[in-house]
């Protein structure tokens, strides 16, 4: 498959997936672990006085997804399109430690010897988060990575 068109695919398949675990909403609010965010998820620059327009919205999350689909192609070049977007929509909530630091990441280091199928398989370990000092796994990030494994893995 044509590179650009294997990044775009993948970005397209990975916005969706993101819009649809993160949902929609327009005036900031603090996730669970209590950062700062807005729209579909996005942590990046958020003004908590700002209504966001569906416009803005949308381009938040396209810019911020590129940059996902392009940590996950820096770390781990060539994926098929659905291992890219599972890993992109990841990245995009987890940040790129989930598959470019192989010191802490065994689905990093499963990537980085080519076993991307193991790397996939890794993705339901990444349900937890740690609210006010304690790690606690989260019933939407079970779904989010359980659907993102079955993509990786299609």
């Amino acid at each position: 498959m044509n590179p650009a068109l294997r990044i775009a695919t993948a970005l397209g398949i990975a916005a969706a997936m993101a819009a649809g675990f993160e949902g929609l909403r327009q005036t900031a609010y603090s996730d669970p672990v209590g950062i700062a965010t807005v729209c579909y998820g996005s942590t990046t620059d958020v003004d908590p006085r700002k209504i966001y327009s569906l416009d803005e919205c949308r381009d938040r999350l396209d810019r911020d997804m590129l940059a996902a689909v392009e940590a996950v192609e820096r770390c781990a070049p060539g994926l098929p399109p659905n291992a890219l977007a599972a890993l992109a929509d990841a990245t995009y909530n987890l940040g790129p430690r989930i598959v470019c630091d192989r010191e802490r990441s065994t689905l990093a280091r499963h990537l980085a010897a080519g076993r991307i199928d193991d790397a996939c398989r890794e993705l339901p370990r990444w349900a937890n988060a740690r609210i006010a000092g304690v790690l606690v796994t989260l019933p939407g990030l079970v779904k989010r990575r359980e659907a993102e494994m079955r993509l990786c893995l299609g």
